[in-house]
Parts: C-alpha cells; sequence; structure tokens
C-alpha cells in the first residue's frame, strides 16, 4: 500500500541527539530512546544526520545507528559523513535501509552510480538543499536513487519514481496537509514532526480525513462486532510482539477499543475503579500497538504489543509468574531454542566455567573460531553428499554451535540476523 510518510529526524553530534544543523542543543542525551519513542508515537521512518566531525565520533555515531536499527521496527535513512563508498557500506551494516549522499559535495554525485551499482538502486537516497540540485541531476538519480530528502523546501514538481521528502522546519502544523497533498511528495519531516511527536497520529488522521493515504489503524471489526461479556465488555489478552510472551489480561469497553485504535497505545477499562486507563499513564510503561487479533467467538482480542518496561504493577515483566506447576518437557520452539543456547554461550564468555569448550575457544580467540567455523561448513559440505539425512543435521548443528560463538564474539545478537533477513 503507497501512503504519504511522516518522518523524524534525528541530529547527531558527540553521541547526542541535537536540535538541528545550526541549533546545538541537547534534545536527548540517549539518541537510541529518543528513536524508539519517535517509532512508537507512529512515525513511518527516521532520518539520522551524522554531525560528526572526527573519524572517532563518527565511529561513535555508527554505534549508535547501530544500535537505533536494533531497538526500533521503522526504516532507518543514514545521511552525512559520506566520503567513499566504504561510508555507505557502513552505514547499510549498521542497519540503515537507505543511505543518502550530499548532493552539496561533487564527491558524492560522483559516487552515486558506484554505490547504486553495487548496493542497490533501492538502498540509495540523495539530500539536497535546494530543488535546482535534483532537477540539475535528475537523469542520474532517477537512474540510480529511489528518494530524494530536501532541506528547507518543498517540491514544486512531482519526480516520477523518485519520491521526494521535504524536511520543513517552519511550517504550521495545519498546513501539513496542503503540502502532502502535491503528488511530488512522499513524505514529511523537519521540525514541525519533531517538536509534536506527541501528535503524529492526530497528523496523520487530519491528513486522512482530507482523503490523503496514511499509514493509520485501519481496522477490519467494528465494535458492533464483537460479542460483549455481561458488563458490555471484551476480555484482552496482551503478548509481547517480539518473544510472544503473554504479559496481562485486560479489559475493554467501546471507548476505550476506539481511542486504542486512535492512539496506537493501548486503552482499557478499569472494572474495579470504573474509568477509563491508559496502560503506562502514571509508571510510563505504555503498550503501543501492533497488532490486535479477535478470536474464532469474537468475544476475546489478542493484542501483540510493543512494551515498555515491565508490564505488571508489581515490576514483573509479566502478570504471569506464580507457577502453579510444571512438567519437565523439552522446549523445541526454534526460536527459543536459538536464544538459549546464544544466552549460554554469551554467559559463558562473561562468567568463565572451568573445562568449558566455548571458553576454550574465547581464549583462542578469533582466528581459532573462524578455523572451527570454516570446518564445520566443509563438514555440512560432505555431509551432504551423503543419503543420510541425520548426518546433515549433526554437522549442521555443530556449525550453528560455532556460528553462535562467532556471534558472541562480535556482538551480533539473533535479532540482528532475523531483521538482516527481514529486510531482504
Amino acid at each position: 500500500m503507497s501512503y504519504k510518510k511522516i518522518v523524524t529526524c534525528i541530529y547527531l553530534e558527540n553521541g547526542k541527539a541535537i536540535k538541528g544543523f545550526d541549533d546545538h542543543q541537547t534534545v536527548a542525551e540517549d539518541a537510541v530512546e529518543l528513536a524508539v519513542r519517535y517509532s512508537n508515537l507512529g512515525a513511518d521512518e527516521l532520518l539520522v544526520f551524522d554531525l560528526s566531525d572526527t573519524d572517532e565520533e563518527h565511529e561513535t555515531a555508527l554505534g549508535i545507528i547501530k544500535e537505533i536499527g536494533r531497538h526500533i521496527d521503522i526504516p532507518v535513512i543514514g545521511a552525512g559523513n559520506i566520503k567513499r563508498t566504504e561510508d555507505v557500506k557502513k552505514l547499510i551494516y549498521a542497519g540503515c535501509q537507505k543511505a543518502a549522499m550530499n548532493m552539496a559535495k561533487q564527491a558524492n554525485i560522483d559516487l552515486i552510480e558506484e554505490v547504486s551499482k553495487r548496493f542497490g538502486k533501492d538502498k540509495i537516497a540523495v539530500c539536497a538543499d535546494a530543488e535546482e540540485q535534483i532537477i540539475d541531476h535528475f537523469e542520474l538519480l532517477d537512474q540510480y536513487c529511489c528518494g530524494a530528502i530536501l532541506l528547507n523546501s518543498a517540491p514544486c514538481k512531482g519526480y516520477k519514481s523518485l519520491s521526494v521528502i521535504p524536511v520543513l522546519n517552519d511550517l504550521a502544523m495545519e498546513k501539513i496537509p496542503e503540502i502532502l497533498q502535491n503528488s511530488g511528495i512522499a513524505g514529511i519531516s523537519g521540525d514541525v514532526i519533531n517538536f509534536n511527536v506527541e501528535q503524529i497520529m492526530p497528523i496523520k488522521r487530519m491528513c486522512a480525513d482530507q482523503g490523503i493515504e496514511m499509514n493509520t489503524y485501519e481496522c477490519a471489526f467494528q465494535w458492533s462486532d464483537f460479542k460483549l461479556n455481561t458488563d458490555g465488555h471484551v476480555t484482552v489478552v496482551v503478548q509481547d510482539y517480539k518473544t510472544a510472551q503473554v504479559l496481562m489480561v485486560a479489559y475493554m469497553n467501546e471507548e476505550a477499543y476506539q481511542k486504542t485504535i486512535e492512539t496506537g497505545r493501548m486503552t482499557y477499562y478499569s472494572r474495579s475503579r470504573n474509568e477509563l486507563w491508559v496502560k503506562g499513564e502514571t509508571s510510563g510503561h505504555f503498550q503501543y500497538v501492533k497488532e490486535l487479533t479477535a478470536d474464532c467467538d469474537m468475544d476475546t482480542i489478542l493484542a501483540k504489543v510493543s512494551q515498555v518496561g515491565p508490564a505488571c504493577h508489581t515490576g514483573s515483566t509479566s502478570c504471569f509468574f506464580n507457577e502453579i506447576l510444571r512438567k519437565e518437557y523439552s522446549d523445541q520452539n526454534p526460536l527459543k531454542v536459538f536464544e538459549d543456547v546464544y544466552a549460554v554461550i554469551a554467559d559463558r564468555k562473561v562468567n568463565p566455567k572451568e573445562g568449558s569448550y566455548t571458553n576454550y575457544l574465547f581464549d583462542k580467540g578469533l582466528d581459532k573460531i573462524l578455523k572451527k567455523v570454516g570446518e564445520e561448513a566443509t563438514e555440512i559440505v560432505i555431509a551432504a553428499k551423503n543419503p543420510d539425512k541425520e548426518e546433515i543435521k549433526y554437522e549442521m548443528s555443530d556449525f550453528l554451535y560455532h556460528a553462535m560463538v562467532l556471534m558472541v564474539e562480535n556482538g551480533i545478537t539473533w535479532q540482528d540476523i532475523t531483521r538482516e533477513l527481514a529486510n531482504r
């Protein structure tokens, strides 16, 4: 589905988020936390400008961008400090969906074709501080780029397949629909969004009401479609969208249901207090909607959420921690098994255990780990030439274990891997 995007910006300087190119006042000490907030409040994309001056500051910024990519679900566009092909690779490897080349630098313009052919057109965007820069190089950009960030002005025309997002700092919020009506604009960014992040969902509704396609919560079912209990409520089972852990059970009335859809924050009806309550309004432990699904009887909702902090008022991650009974069993959930084995390996690195083969590998260092990964990969090839599937299974398990040792050694998580696969 094609829709106009609401894009937030983070300007990174000295490891902190500042207001902008010309205003170096700190907005947030923790840029990752700020990015998570933008994502949770409904931003469709995040634009990160690296304003560092030195190589050391640049490496710090790349580390922050990598952490941002690990913690948010919206695409990240990386811009700034691109001087060569290697810099584009670093941004993409840090988790950016796109790298934006600076059109004010001839060296960047000269690089566009090369990096586009190497990484793919869909990975390359440009940053322009005047529309003329797009017009003057349009044929190049149309062939080798997928989008343009236009600073301080809105484009006056459409650019075929080249989607343009203006970064506007002096714009009244009520003017946003007028700007987005322009067919040449793919979205909007700038101070008008950054300084009104709590209003992102209302902005989207305002635009949608004027016939503009926006990424809002579209419901397949109305409240009248549900079978209510005797109190006029629907039971809601709440689940962490990443881990699938059940967090809590609550209830909704019609007002809570509508409020949840409007704001993107889980809102319930308190039967004990006889009032509406937004989860996290007092504690700050908000739940942001990722998915709502009704059961077969239409009397229960399964809510998959992004949980901030613990879900339970006791401080526990989940309200379900009073174990009644447990029969020992082997958990064969693939993701859970991978995470559990990874956790054991990571723990061995921090807390060495005498006689541990894992610690032997860590002690010998990277070269030994790489040697074992290579050996196990070869064993898979040999096993695959034989008809015994059990042998392949055994060798692949060995390989995956050693690959996880390599992951821990290099600080790579399964979330990094799954995110990369999902982006392909």
